[in-house]
């Protein structure tokens, strides 16, 4: 495959799981993160603002942890996609880390400052929220689009093309559905870690069923254009084999309805882990629409991988360093799983 040895064309192919569940792990844990941050925009009261810092302040920092492992991944295991992709979402992922230091800084801050800064902080934390799930969205849909390749021989393929090629309809969609798909995660984040009663679950249960029927049109909406505007999506899904497909879509509509049912019930940890589930089947049916594409149309997995690849490392990154990373972030949801209320502000 693409010049590799049939065990390096395996282990290339573990290290892309990897790095499918790596962003996976990053979507579920901190998108909830960001969706209360996008929600906090919309809440009046100060302290309650502060209240929503203080529920992520025990876990957003290993949450983000799950990127960098993503971005390790790719540095290492396909080099040729990290430098060309980067290359051509330069922009929006500069937009995106800016947003996550912004955050970041309002975050640890904001205990420190006057009330006035404070306010300044609020508003910095909601904003740079809203940016990272916009512009991390355009960056999925800007790679789904692929970008074009030097060829010439004897050479690696670079990026040609210009710094604000990532932007298009398709890409500025996906970044209007991720900011939709955050905020439903991170108003079900706010349910169950507030308590029952509080001024601002109450708002937070108000948002929840305008923006699941947002969330699920926008995913439809999402899955139409894949298939009118992708032909190697529309050739899985409508090939021999539509009947699975079917089986698929069937399953998200059951579980997000599940989870709306969940929250209807106030049963909030359950309507979490629906949620999830639901993100979860999604993610997995697009690897296997995209797969052998580690970006659709320009790089194969097996083209992009380094040919220093080897079972060595990944034993000792899926054998090691992956189990401690998810023990460490069961962990402190653990600890940090009690509701807490307004009185708790971030200072």
């Amino acid at each position: 495959m693409d010049g590799l040895s049939h065990i390096q064309s395996i282990v290339t192919f573990a290290w892309w799981i990897a790095l499918d569940l790596s962003v996976l792990l990053y979507i579920l844990l901190d998108g909830a993160d960001l969706g209360a941050g996008v929600f906090s925009l919309f809440v009046r009261d100060h302290h309650e603002r502060g209240a929503i810092m203080s529920a992520m302040a025990g876990t957003w920092d290993a949450n983000e942890t799950w990127l960098i492992v993503a971005g390790g991944v790719l540095f290492g295991t396909f080099p040729f996609v990290y430098g060309s992709a980067f290359s051509y979402l330069m922009v929006p992922l500069a937009l995106a880390l800016w947003g996550m230091i912004t955050r970041a800084l309002s975050l640890e801050f904001r205990h420190l400052a006057e009330t006035p800064w404070q306010r300044f902080s609020d508003v910095c934390f909601g904003v740079s929220s809203l940016v990272v799930a916009f512009f991390g969205g355009m960056a999925v849909g800007a790679i789904l689009q692929g970008f074009p390749l030097t060829n010439t021989p004897g050479t690696v393929p670079t990026y040609v093309g210009g710094a604000l090629r990532f932007i298009s309809p398709f890409s500025i969609w996906t970044g209007i559905a991720a900011v939709l798909a955050v905020a439903l995660s991170g108003v079900l984040f706010i349910r169950a870690r507030f308590e029952h009663g509080e001024p601002i679950r109450e708002q937070a249960a108000r948002w929840t069923g305008t923006i699941f029927y947002l969330a699920l049109a926008a995913v439809a909406i999402t899955v139409v254009i894949n298939a009118v505007i992708f032909p190697w999506a529309a050739n899985k899904w409508f090939g021999s084999h539509f009947w699975v497909w079917g089986l698929v879509l069937l399953a998200v509509v059951f579980v997000a309805f599940k989870m709306r049912e969940a929250s209807r019930q106030d049963r909030d940890v359950a309507a979490i882990l629906w949620f999830n589930l639901a993100v979860a089947i999604m993610a997995v049916a697009m690897m296997v629409t995209v797969y052998p594409w580690i970006v659709p149309g320009t790089w194969t997995i097996y083209a992009g991988a380094s040919p220093a690849v080897s079972l060595v490392t990944f034993t000792l990154a899926m054998g090691g360093f992956f189990p401690v990373m998810l023990m460490y972030n069961a962990y402190q949801i653990w600890v940090f799983r009690a509701r807490i209320t307004a009185l708790a502000a971030y200072h």
